[in-house]
């Protein structure tokens, strides 16, 4: 009985905690990071009020519990270009997503006088897709380095694991919608600008606009046409064109702008690097004096992101009598991934001739 009163004691102080430095700090204690802190110093508290016995079980739950939570809702707001992508989480099943591509479009008669009309069946199909996972190495932190240092090392460390494991995805996700190179449906133009410093010709606005022209030539839908530039080409273009560079922030939100010749615009510093002769290189493959920079350019509704499990790896210090070491690890399932890259692009800084 008295194991119980300290659990709900335990509770009823880490929730009062954690929300009181959620409100303090003006975020949402249920989606923000400053809520899973404030939690955490919930439990701190709590923990004065139960036998060490009792909260370091109950604790080290709620704690992994928390972090989870926390950190898929950190995911799953992530900005820039991704909130363009649909989300299809409903579809995965055992981390493994079912998506359907619908068949051909029926044909338009245009005053038609010849009956019977045409029948067709419509072919689906329906495929199933296993989510990357995503692993972070363990971290471990001794009893010795938390007694030592003037802040929370496994909060810290937490939070580093979380950054790893969003940028990584988001990486990795862009080289996924990237083409692997020039095709009739996927079109690749190359830069035709001035020399920009580093051997390469810097993007022109007309090297958009005749990537537009490819993909309106592909009848590509104009919503959605999503352009992810590299901060070189970003850079580039903001001193070609003075039309962009006046509005390339919003001064009063500074924001992005939004839209430039049918593509919204979004820019990253990951994005994937294309060889000599025009090639997608390899995820992760080495850097390499040849590599061309690279604006990637999707079809926002013939994308998705999914996300599967996400999974928490910690052990107590208190549960290490050898060691004393407190270890962190994540696991993620997630997937971003084009349902079929017709219309998509790339822009790639040309070599100086």
């Amino acid at each position: 009985m008295k194991h119980i009163l300290y659990i709900l004691t335990s509770l009823v102080f880490a929730l009062i905690a954690g929300a009181t430095f959620g409100m303090t700090t003006g975020a949402d204690v249920h989606t923000s990071m400053a809520g899973a802190v404030g939690l955490s110093m919930g439990l701190s508290v709590a923990a004065s009020f139960a036998p060490a016995s009792t909260f370091n079980g109950l604790g080290a739950v709620m704690l992994k519990q928390m972090w989870e939570t926390e950190m898929l809702n950190a995911f799953r707001s992530s900005g820039n270009w991704m909130q363009a992508i649909p989300r299809k989480d409903q579809y995965v099943g055992n981390n493994v997503i079912n998506l359907t591509e619908i068949g051909a479009d029926p044909t338009l008669l245009i005053n038609n006088t010849s009956y019977p009309i045409a029948t067709a069946a419509r072919v689906d199909d329906n495929v199933a897709l296993a989510l990357n996972k995503y692993d972070t190495t363990n971290t471990k932190v001794t009893r010795d380095e938390m007694q030592a240092l003037p802040y929370d090392k496994v909060d810290s460390v937490i939070r580093q694991h979380k950054d790893v494991i969003l940028e990584g995805t988001r990486k990795h996700g862009l080289w996924n919608l990237a083409i692997a190179g020039d095709s009739a449906t996927t079109p690749l133009v190359e830069t035709t600008g001035a020399d920009n410093g580093s051997s390469r010709k810097a993007i022109r606005t007309a090297d958009i606009l005749k990537l537009k022209l490819r993909l309106d030539n592909l009848f590509a839908p104009e919503e959605g046409r999503s352009l992810v530039m590299c901060s070189a080409h970003i850079n580039e273009l903001l001193l070609e064109d003075q039309s962009f560079n006046l509005r390339y922030q919003n001064h009063t939100e500074g924001k992005m702008i939004t839209r430039y010749h049918g593509f919204d615009i979004y820019e990253d510093k990951y994005n994937p690097v294309y060889t000599a002769a025009n090639a997608k290189k390899a995820f992760g493959a080495a850097a390499a004096g040849t590599d061309r920079n690279a604006s990637v350019c999707f079809i926002a509704g013939r994308s998705f992101q999914a996300t599967g499990t996400l999974e928490m790896f910690y052990r107590d210090k208190a549960n290490d009598p050898e060691n004393r070491e407190t270890v962190v690890g994540f696991q993620l399932y997630h997937i971003i991934a084009p349902k079929k890259t017709t219309a998509f692009g790339v822009i790639v800084s040309d070599d100086l001739a």
